[in-house]
């Protein structure tokens, strides 16, 4: 079973970020029901799909106000980072390591998707950007100054009013 499956709670109304999310959530079920000779494939891809995915997210957020170091940018580093790890262990033959941070990747990315992103996702709305052309449409909502924390549940109080206002 995957343990991580498409479902209304992870829509977050962008159709761009919305569609980039499901296809990790169906790269991640093809890793999971993957064989023995087919795992380090699927894993590479996922790598590939993620790196994009987490540097289209970090554009967004340096477009709209996010300092480079904060906690949401990140947590994609550490998270990518983990899975070339996964892919080096699967190269010497160490199936298991990537099974297992397979699984652990799931509520990783829906409790990731469902606070950092959600956070994300209303910040851009809220600025007007326009996901595909990277245009700002609302610059007078850009925050002053750059929000330091993770736009999401990990954030204060104060850079949660700036990732709304």
């Amino acid at each position: 079973m995957a343990s991580l499956e498409w479902t209304p709670a992870l829509v977050l109304d962008l159709p761009a970020m919305d569609a980039v999310h499901e296809e990790f959530v169906a790269l991640l079920g093809l890793v999971e029901a993957a064989d023995d000779a087919r795992l380090c494939a699927l894993w590479d891809e996922l790598i590939v799909h993620t790196q994009h995915h987490f540097d289209q997210e970090d554009r967004w957020m340096q477009t709209t106000g996010f300092a480079t170091g904060n906690c949401h940018s990140q947590q994609h580093k550490v998270v990518l980072a983990v899975m070339r790890e996964g892919a080096a262990k699967g190269a010497q033959g160490d199936l298991d390591t990537i099974r297992h941070m397979a699984a652990e990747l799931g509520p990783w990315f829906s409790h990731h998707a469902q606070n950092m992103d959600a956070a994300l996702a209303l910040h851009m709305r809220r600025v007007g950007l326009d996901p595909v052309s990277g245009e700002v449409l609302l610059s007078e909502a850009l925050p002053a100054e750059p929000i330091t924390g993770c736009g999401g549940a990990c954030s204060t109080s104060e850079d949660k009013e700036e990732a709304i206002a």
